[in-house]
């Protein structure tokens, strides 16, 4: 969130790219709690960055390495044995 707003010179709270909580209830009084990075409606996937072949803000600095930037093929193929991802498309 923060290096979408750095990276547009936007106002604090205002991004492309939220992180939103949510906690899973789980048996025997337990929880689970996920941090799941979702793109808003500002999100432009930093077009202008990945025009001069870079990853967007995001997905470079992205510290728990969560976010990947590509095309939908490499995506599914990289998808590929992992549990839990998302595979979104703005288009």
């Amino acid at each position: 969130m923060i290096a979408c707003s750095q990276e547009h010179n936007w106002p604090a709270g205002m991004a492309g790219m939220k992180v939103m909580e949510v906690m899973q209830d789980l048996p025997k009084d337990k929880a689970y709690l996920s941090y799941i990075p979702f793109p808003t409606e500002l999100c432009v996937l930093c077009a202008g960055r990945v025009k001069k072949g870079l990853q967007p803000a995001c997905v470079q600095h992205c510290m728990a390495n969560c976010i990947s930037h590509g095309t939908i093929e490499e995506l599914a193929k990289e998808m590929k044995g992992k549990k839990r991802t998302v595979l979104w498309n703005p288009n």
